[in-house]
């Protein structure tokens, strides 16, 4: 089972630290404590908190280009007998990716995963959004 540290899991969700502790300290995202004492968090919960997350995303929020890098968390992962589906959340965004099952098998790819988006595009459109507004 894949855990994360608070400071882990708070750079995956892309907020600080403190964010982090005031939700489980809250009762938003439950943690647990390691052989250490340190508390950690489930990634299959880290997941499903991430998905949540997304899914409150603010649309107005001012925009950025992001990185060719992307560093996630696995959040779903769906096989057939050819190809795969790979979800990623990495900070506010969903990385979606398509792949053969045999790549998805050999890099372990589960839910609450840690991986990395490497994203090569000989297109990158990058929009501006004024607050107020929402380009949807």
């Amino acid at each position: 089972m894949t855990t994360f540290r608070i400071g882990e899991a708070a750079e995956l969700l892309g907020v600080s630290v403190d964010t982090l502790r005031r939700w489980v300290d809250g009762g938003r995202l439950a943690a647990g404590r390691d052989e250490h004492g340190h508390r950690v968090i489930d990634g299959v919960d880290l997941a499903a908190f991430a998905r949540s997350q997304a899914a409150e995303a603010d649309a107005g929020a001012e925009g950025s280009s992001a990185r060719n890098r992307m560093r996630g968390i696995v959040t779903a992962v769906v096989k057939d007998t050819v190809m795969a589906q790979v979800d990623i959340q990495a900070g506010p965004f969903r990385v979606v990716s398509l792949m053969s099952r045999e790549a998805a098998d050999e890099l372990d790819l589960r839910v609450g995963s840690l991986a990395v988006a490497v994203i090569k595009s000989t297109t990158v459109v990058v929009e501006r959004v004024d607050k107020g507004r929402s380009h949807a």
